[in-house]
C-alpha cells in the first residue's frame, strides 16, 4: 500500500542518458554534446533535494533508451492504476516495455490507450491540485482523441488544451498546477482557445503567467511537493511570487537535461496520486476539436 501522506516520486538514473537523436527543438545542435558526469551530478542533486521532503523510488536504467531518465513520460498514475504511454516517436517506443514491467511489479493495474493513440503520460496529462480534473495537452506528442479515452479509463473530467509552440512540446514544459489550486504557466505556449479555457478554470489571483525568460529556463517544468517547488531556474520576480503564495523555492541546475528538452518535472513521476471524488461523471472538454477526427 502506497503512503498517502508523503509524496512518492519515480526516477531513473542517467547512466545511459545522452542526446543521440532529434525529436524536439531543444535537441537540435546538442547531439553528442552532453556531459554524462555533469548529468549524473545534477540528477543526484535533484534526487537528494526531493528526498528531504518526499520518497524517491528508482527504476533500473537500460541501454538503448537514453530518454528513459524522463520518467514523467512513462505513464499517468492515478490511484492504483497507470495509463501506460504510447510514444509518438519510434526512438522512445522501446521504453514502454520497461515502464510496463516496472509498474506491474509495483502492483499497479496497467491500462493502455485504445487504438494505439499517441499518449505521453504525465508529460501531457497533469492533475489539477484544487479540482477533480485532469489537464491534457495535445498538439505535438499526444493525440486529442486521448482525452475522452482518459476520461473513461480513469473516471475523471478531462480538460484538453492545445499546445502551439514546438519548443513546449509537452504540457509539463509550460504548465504546472501547484498545491492549493495555484498555477504556473506560459500563455504563449497555447493556442487562443486553450488560453481562454485556462483563464476560465483558474482564478486570476491563482495564476502566474511566467515570462518568456522563465519559460525558456523551464521554470514551469517544476516538481511540487507540499509547500516545496523544485525547478531549474526562477527569476527573482517568479521566486517572489511563489514565496508570496507560501511556497519554498529550490533552484537546482538541470542544464544537461535541458539539452534534451527536460528539467525537474520531466525527471520525476508522482506515484501516489490519490483518487478524487468517486463517481464523478466522465466527460472531456475541447470545444474546438472533435475527439475522433482531429489531428494531434
Amino acid at each position: 500500500m502506497m503512503n498517502q501522506h508523503r509524496d512518492i516520486f519515480l526516477m531513473c538514473a542517467p547512466e545511459h542518458f545522452e542526446v543521440s537523436y532529434i525529436i524536439n527543438p531543444w535537441m537540435e545542435g546538442n547531439v553528442a554534446h552532453g556531459n554524462r558526469a555533469n548529468a549524473q551530478g545534477q540528477w543526484q542533486a535533484l534526487m537528494h533535494a526531493l528526498q528531504t521532503v518526499a520518497q524517491v523510488e528508482c527504476m533500473p536504467s537500460a541501454a538503448g533508451v537514453p530518454d528513459m531518465v524522463f520518467t514523467a513520460n512513462g505513464g499517468l498514475v492515478l490511484g492504483d492504476q497507470v495509463v501506460l504511454s504510447a510514444f509518438l516517436h519510434v526512438e522512445r517506443q522501446a521504453e514502454e516495455a520497461h515502464f510496463a514491467a516496472w509498474f506491474a511489479a509495483r502492483g499497479l493495474r496497467v491500462l493502455h490507450m485504445p487504438h494505439a493513440l499517441p499518449f505521453e503520460g504525465a508529460g501531457d496529462a497533469l492533475l489539477d491540485r484544487a479540482a477533480d480534473l485532469l489537464w491534457f495537452g495535445h498538439g505535438h506528442r499526444s493525440h486529442v482523441a486521448c482525452a475522452p479515452s482518459l476520461a473513461e479509463l480513469l473516471d475523471i473530467e478531462v480538460q484538453a488544451v492545445k499546445l502551439a509552440d514546438p519548443r513546449f512540446y509537452h504540457l509539463d514544459t509550460c504548465f504546472c498546477p501547484l498545491q492549493g489550486g495555484y498555477l504556473l504557466y506560459y500563455p504563449d505556449a497555447f493556442d487562443a482557445a486553450a488560453q481562454a479555457r485556462i483563464a476560465a478554470r483558474v482564478p486570476l489571483e491563482k495564476r502566474c503567467a511566467v515570462s518568456r525568460e522563465d519559460a525558456l529556463h523551464f521554470a514551469c517544468n517544476a516538481v511540487n511537493s507540499g509547500e516545496h517547488v523544485f525547478l531549474n531556474h526562477a527569476s527573482p520576480a517568479l521566486a517572489a511570487q511563489l514565496q508570496q503564495w507560501g511556497f519554498r523555492v529550490h533552484q537546482l541546475a538541470l542544464t544537461e537535461f535541458m539539452k534534451a528538452g527536460g528539467a525537474a518535472k520531466c525527471l520525476t513521476l508522482k506515484m501516489n496520486e490519490p483518487r478524487g471524488k468517486a463517481g464523478m461523471p466522465t466527460r472531456w472538454s475541447d470545444d474546438s476539436l472533435p475527439a475522433a477526427t482531429s489531428a494531434v
